[in-house]
């Protein structure tokens, strides 16, 4: 008889893998046992050689559907046994100091075998809303600590009914070893005010009914829930909410009700229906009848829509009972993070919800939805939390790092051991509330991982609170610059380790000169850049407060714009914009231009498009970051049109975008009667030129032929597509950002990247 040892690394806790294992050994006939240990899965097996190496195979290559198996390691193993004839399925043990980082499983949707049962009256678990099994169900947001069992999660205030702890010990059922197993007579109950069970859940049916908002509570934290084709209850939850114009997500039954509302293709519907259940971002269509299926409150001015599928039972139970397309949005106002804790809820939603639907199991992680698109068959990540995160992606790292992040859709990074660690989207670090759940999310994930950096990332910014928190740590700081980290999180995610060009367009970042820069060309490897082309600059009066006034951000381009040789815009050209405006505001920054007065410069591809989208009528005053470019970007669809004048010179070392000319071009073609969306499009189509012809003066001085996309105005799909195929027409390889997030959201995984790779070449 052989004994040898298992270990086996990746997400193999919290997925059923050690009733597989059991399940494996027993089908082999091996003896032994499995246990979780730290973040990993361990054992020892007994019996012939080729049963042992059968065994190892199939422990890589039929894992369980939720596993990631990294690796199956095989060693020597007692050699007398110390364990009965059989295989069984031992306590987990805890970690101990210097094993490797552990590996936390993402929330899981529902599975189908679990939603037959919801609506199987038969079934002893017939509607009940929190059924699980191994192969779905929470397993971030309740996990306190591992080893993965019941008794380190929220579950543990849970004691198991003899029916459930039967099923938990049955190696022949799909729920052995669900650590979150629960049934009616053991598990959590939903609660409305004193109603419990099936009566909480009819008042919180009546009050969606009739044109009421509730609030949820959901795997990750409170949702706020409304009839998404009832205008007056969108339009009154975006008044409490302080949410004016921001699209909301909506959540239907199934993939046949999502696609009478938008155009699904094959890849939008494998995201749709996988147990990630992101929020997918689908061109909508166009309604002609009468009553349209979801108000135009739910995404006012824009072309595509926010669609996803129910994670949980109950949301399966709303969505039967009501029998209509939700707004399922975060639950918190404008600009807070997604409440979790109950009396938190109670205290921040009050103003908003008619009710609450709550039930008595904790949530230990904050963690809102997930949200993508595709552009052909390239998928883009917006936002990273639920069902992805915190699941670790590759990245060639040796020491444990972290990355800090940036300000604005804001995440952090744990890197060690090959593999990073992405935490929850926080949102936007802009006070209090919000920096407290980062550094909670960051202290609970650091815990869980074992993660201990030796250095940390962060950006260049002393005003971002991810910064000022980094110069708190009692750590090695490595500063990154934004751009540089953009594109940095491109390259590392393909695994690019030579030197690359890097495209890096977003709103704002502060470059390593002092400005703010947002339009760069960078020749760069993960260690380090420099810049080789980027927009010429504007002045941006108000400073920040330019972003939420686009038409601010218009009069500095047109009153002040880096001099590069243009011709400046006609005043006949630029009377009707400032003569839509208020004359104080127009006197008020052509003194502040003059003056020089609170008008910091920036080389941002993101203002030009704010200023476009102002120019044009679209956007004056932003409810949300990045609303002017959504607008423009709806604006121009699929329409036709002619490229714009542009200009690319050479100043100062520098192949410099003048953005002059093109908008004298927009004013004249504008006073000419040409349409809106015509020279929407039209903007898009130059920028990607533009872009192409950047790239090509760099790459014939010698720019390496791989581009590495990043910044948040690569989520604009018309630019993306346009940019790509202008690219790949020059012979590039072309890469963007699919698991990392393209925007702010990536910042953190690419600060961890240039860290691994500047430590490395300490070493």
């Amino acid at each position: 008889m052989t004994v040898r040892r298992f270990h086996v690394e990746g997400i193999v806790q919290g997925v059923g893998f050690r009733p597989f294992v059991y399940r494996t050994a027993a089908e082999l006939g091996l003896d032994g046992w499995v246990a979780n240990i730290n973040g990993h899965v361990e054992g020892e097996v007994a019996g012939p050689a080729r049963a042992i190496e059968e065994f190892a195979t199939r422990l890589r290559s039929t894992a369980p559907a939720l596993a990631r198996v990294r690796g199956v390691h095989l060693s020597d193993g007692a050699r007398q046994s110390t364990y009965d004839r059989g295989f069984r399925v031992r306590h987990s043990a805890p970690g101990h100091a210097g094993t490797a980082s552990r590996e936390i499983p993402p929330d899981a949707a529902i599975c189908d075998a679990c939603l037959g049962e919801l609506r199987d009256p038969r079934d002893r678990r017939y509607r009940y809303p929190f059924i699980n099994c191994t192969d779905c169900g929470p397993r971030a947001t309740i996990i306190e600590d591992l080893p993965y069992d019941r008794i380190r999660t929220t579950m543990r205030r849970f004691p198991l009914c003899p029916a459930c702890a039967a099923e938990y010990a049955d190696p022949g059922d799909r729920r052995f070893h669900a650590e979150p197993v629960a049934c009616p007579a053991c598990g959590p109950r939903l609660a409305w005010e004193e109603l419990r069970g099936e009566d909480a859940l009819r008042a919180a049916v009546k009050t969606v009914d009739t044109g009421g908002i509730v609030a949820l509570k959901g795997l990750g934290g409170y949702q706020l829930v409304c009839a998404a084709g009832d205008p007056a209850a969108v339009a009154e939850l975006r008044r409490r909410k302080g949410r004016p114009a921001k699209p909301f997500a909506v959540m239907v039954p199934d993939v046949r009700t999502a696609a009478r509302l938008a155009q699904i293709g094959a890849t939008e519907q494998r995201a749709l229906t996988s147990p990630e259940r992101p929020v997918v971002l689908l061109a909508r269509h166009r309604w002609r009848g009468t009553t349209p299926p979801l108000a135009p409150e739910v995404h006012p001015g824009l072309t595509r829509v926010g669609l996803f599928l129910p994670t949980t039972g109950l949301h399966h139970l709303l969505l039967d009972e009501l029998a209509r397309p939700l707004v399922v949005t975060s639950g918190n106002l404008s600009d807070e993070p997604i409440a979790v804790d109950d009396a938190e809820a109670t205290r921040t939603l009050a103003s908003v919800a008619d009710g609450f639907l709550t039930h008595d199991r904790p949530i230990r992680s904050r963690y809102d939805d997930s949200v993508v698109q595709f552009t052909g068959r390239t998928r883009i990540t917006i936002r990273r939390a639920r069902g992805l995160a915190p699941a670790p992606l590759p990245l060639d790292v040796r020491q444990p790092v972290a990355g800090a992040g940036a300000q604005l859709k804001h995440t952090f990074t744990l890197a060690a051991d090959g593999r990073a660690h992405i935490g929850p989207h926080t949102g936007d670090l802009a006070d209090l509330p919000t920096y407290e759940a980062f550094t909670a999310s960051y202290d609970h994930l650091r815990q869980l991982t074992g993660i201990e950096p030796i250095a940390l990332a962060h950006d260049l910014h002393p005003g971002y609170l991810s910064t000022q928190w980094a110069e708190t740590q009692q750590l090695r700081r490595i500063p990154v610059q934004h751009h540089h980290a953009h594109v940095a999180a491109c390259a590392a995610e393909h695994g690019v380790r030579g030197p690359f060009l890097g495209v890096a367009y977003d709103g704002l970042g502060l470059g390593d000169d002092g400005t703010l820069w947002g339009g760069e060309i960078l020749v760069a490897t993960l260690s380090g850049y420099r810049r080789v082309g980027r927009f010429a600059t504007a002045p941006l009066p108000g400073g920040d407060a330019a972003v939420r006034h686009p038409s601010r951000t218009a009069l500095g381009h047109l009153l002040g714009a880096e001099a590069l040789g243009s011709a400046r815009p006609y005043p006949w050209l630029t009377r009707p914009f400032t003569d839509g405006l208020e004359p104080a505001e127009v006197a008020a920054v052509r003194v502040m231009i003059a003056r020089d007065v609170n008008c910091p410069r920036a080389s941002s591809a993101g203002r030009l498009f704010d200023t476009v989208a102002a120019l044009l009528g679209l956007c004056h005053r932003a409810g949300y970051e990045g609303e002017a470019a959504v607008l423009l970007q709806a604006a121009a669809g699929d329409e036709h049109a002619v490229p714009l004048a542009h200009r690319v010179v050479r100043e100062q070392g520098l192949w410099v975008y003048d953005p002059v000319p093109t908008l004298v071009d927009l004013l004249a073609r504008q006073l000419d009667g040409e349409s809106p969306t015509r020279l929407a499009a039209a903007f898009h189509l130059t920028l990607a030129i533009v872009t192409a012809e950047l790239v090509a003066r760099a790459v014939a001085e010698g720019a390496p032929r791989t581009v590495c996309l990043g910044g948040g105005c690569f989520v604009n799909r018309r630019l993306l597509t346009e940019v790509k195929r202008r690219l790949h027409a020059q012979g590039l390889r072309v890469l963007v950002g699919g698991q990392v997030p393209v925007g702010d959201g990536g910042i953190s995984y690419g600060q961890a990247a240039v860290a691994a790779a500047r430590l490395a070449g300490e070493g």
